[in-house]
């Protein structure tokens, strides 16, 4: 936006902050967060505090890293008000997971290490953050974050401390900690339609079981060389020859590779779907839609002890669901695979938009941080960073809805009326 675009938005601006930054309890606070909110959607090739100062008529360097950097005031009731505002307008079919890096140069930035960067393509020197997005094909929005620490920072005290990371928080994995922010959320009273991510979620059979745990309908993208068996597979129980323990129901057959079970059925098995409007036209390809039951040792683990703690016994049924494969028209082989627990009347078409709905969280990455300066945060502290992402995804929220809906009524804000403070690991 450009500075006349910002003077024009600027009474809508001041509503949206103070619902938004209700619980900040300093008026002075509350007007720092509209100037720094300013700052992150004016026009600008860098959003560090300095150069967004520069550029700000009532700008105040110092008084902005303060309210950053220093500042006590709590991001989990300002990021709770956001969902509640955005989840009503944007009226999501889908959550969608993932997480972000953020290259950094050094070694005592808050959570930074050498690990793998999806912004580089490559091993880097990073910060990582995982975050749950609520998407339509149309619109999206950040609900909530966690900032990923590595083994490395679970235990170096002295980093910790001089970060300021609370004793609480340590290495979760991303798995995990995106399985908290749907328990957040959870509590917040706001639970997904369905959960979508990619293969670095979905190849995880504890994530998955999470969901289903938590009666959470999913499409996941899997690796190619995940096993399963027909869904007409049956398992049996072998005769016991009275001595030893029982033995326990099997399949017949061991479990084959999704690569294998859509390659099988045949490039004339495939059907042409189209699923929306790109930049350059629609986008299609050939789907395969095959119900099977995913296997493994770890997944009929967790089937099993599930079953024990459910009902006492298990009969080795391993759980029905979707496989949807794609096979491209230029490709040897199927390339893309999907599992899904949606309902077994989904048609093909449901399951692809589906599962090519993920799309919307990279171009909130895109929007955050090349717009507004999700990764342009020169603080070191663990402080500083949840508030700068905080201000950040209320930037974002803020123009969501004057694209979407200007005048939007949005409900009362509870999350405003409690002044105890929360940490977010």
């Amino acid at each position: 936006m450009d500075a006349h675009e910002v003077m024009r938005v600027r009474a809508k601006l001041a509503l949206f902050v103070a619902d938004v930054f209700a619980s900040v309890p300093r008026k002075d606070q509350r007007a720092k967060g509209d100037c720094y909110l300013r700052g992150l959607m004016l026009d600008g090739r860098r959003k560090s505090i300095q150069a967004m100062a520069a550029r700000l008529p009532d700008g105040n360097e110092q008084n902005l890293q303060q309210f950053v950097n220093q500042s006590t005031w709590d991001p989990t009731p300002v990021r709770r008000r956001i969902a509640e505002r955005m989840l009503p307008l944007i009226g999501p079919e889908a959550w969608a997971l993932d997480d972000v890096s953020f290259p950094k140069d050094g070694r005592m930035s808050v959570g930074v290490a050498h690990q793998y960067c999806g912004a580089l393509g490559k091993q880097a020197n990073c910060q990582v953050a995982v975050s749950v997005h609520a998407v339509t094909d149309t619109a999206s929005c950040p609900l909530q974050w966690r900032l990923f620490l590595n083994e490395e920072w679970a235990q170096d005290a002295e980093r910790r401390r001089g970060t300021g990371v609370p004793d609480e928080c340590g290495h979760r994995e991303k798995w995990l900690l995106a399985l908290d922010i749907l328990d957040e959320l959870a509590g917040w009273g706001m639970r997904p339609p369905l959960v979508v991510a990619d293969a670095g979620y979905g190849q995880n059979a504890d994530f998955r079981a999470g969901l289903t745990g938590r009666g959470i309908p999913y499409v996941v993208a899997v690796r190619s060389d995940t096993t399963a068996h027909p869904a007409s597979a049956v398992p049996h129980t072998p005769p016991w020859s009275g001595n030893g323990r029982k033995p326990q129901p099997r399949y017949r057959h061991p479990p084959t590779a999704l690569a294998a079970l859509a390659g099988d059925a045949g490039r004339d098995a495939f059907t042409q779907v189209a699923w929306r409007q790109g930049s350059r036209g629609t986008l299609h390809s050939r789907f395969l839609a095959l119900r099977l039951r995913p296997a493994g040792v770890k997944v009929r683990r967790l089937i099993q002890d599930a079953a024990l703690a459910r009902e006492g016994h298990w009969d080795g049924v391993l759980p029905e669901l979707w496989l949807l494969a794609e096979w491209p028209p230029d490709a040897k082989e199927p390339t893309n695979f999907w599992l899904s627990t949606l309902p077994t009347d989904t048609p093909i078409t449901e399951l692809v938009r589906l599962a090519k709905i993920r799309w919307r969280i990279e171009h909130d990455y895109r929007e955050l941080k090349h717009g507004l300066g999700l990764d342009h945060f020169e603080g070191r502290s663990w402080t500083g960073w949840h508030h700068h992402v905080t201000l950040a995804t209320a930037a974002h929220a803020f123009l969501t809805e004057q694209r979407l809906a200007p005048k939007a009524d949005t409900p009362d804000s509870p999350s405003t009326r409690s002044s105890t403070p929360s940490r977010t690991c």
